[in-house]
């Protein structure tokens, strides 16, 4: 007999992860680089000000584009266009809607994500999994007294991630650990896990 078993762990953020990108859009691919390291330069400098170590930034190498408008005959050259992209990582929650606004004068164009995460992911983890194989093996045993039969030992143990394409058929099948409302509550980060237990079965 093959059980299912969820769990999910929540704890408070401690981390912030922020995506930028900084653009720039000039008559010429000189201009266009100058204009963008100026902007990369700004900030930094904000980034250090709130004590974001480099190894906190990851950024991409300058990129030039050529920008145009319009389609066929009608399209008009716009100009030469400089993008780099940031993630950094701030342990600082408090300070980060300064953060965020410091870095936009300092010339960023686009924020596009702003996640929350924590530290211990992989401990949380590991407190789910143990989680859900507890719940694998409580529903298993609900199965076994219900039909009979008594419950042997784990023939197999199968790691799944409830989220991925292909495990839409385990979803809503988990035991005390299901995702629950309170779950997806602001200020929590919410680390699951899922399991497929195989259990071999004696008559009693």
């Amino acid at each position: 007999m093959s059980a299912y078993g969820a769990a999910s762990v929540k704890a408070a953020p401690d981390l912030v992860r922020i995506r930028l990108v900084v653009e720039r859009m000039k008559p010429s691919p000189k201009k266009a680089f100058e204009a963008g390291q100026a902007n990369v330069a700004s900030l930094r400098g904000v980034l250090r000000r709130h004590d974001i170590p480099d190894a906190a930034v990851s950024a991409s190498r300058l990129r030039l584009t050529s920008e145009w408008d319009g389609y066929g005959k009608e399209r008009e050259f716009l100009g030469y266009k400089c993008e780099a992209s940031f993630t950094i990582e701030s342990r600082n929650l408090d300070g980060l809607q300064q953060l965020l606004i410091e870095v936009v004068d300092a010339g960023v164009n686009r924020v596009d994500e702003v996640d929350f995460d924590v530290h211990a992911k992989g401990e949380l983890r590991a407190q789910a999994r143990r989680a859900a194989v507890q719940a694998a093996r409580a529903k298993a045993l609900l199965y076994a007294e219900a039909a009979g039969v008594g419950l042997g030992p784990v023939l197999h143990i199968q790691d799944v991630d409830p989220e991925s394409v292909g495990n839409e058929r385990y979803r809503g099948h988990g035991a005390g650990g299901a995702t629950a409302e309170e779950d997806l509550a602001p200020g929590h980060v919410v680390v699951s896990a899922a399991v497929v237990l195989g259990f071999s079965l004696a008559a009693q």
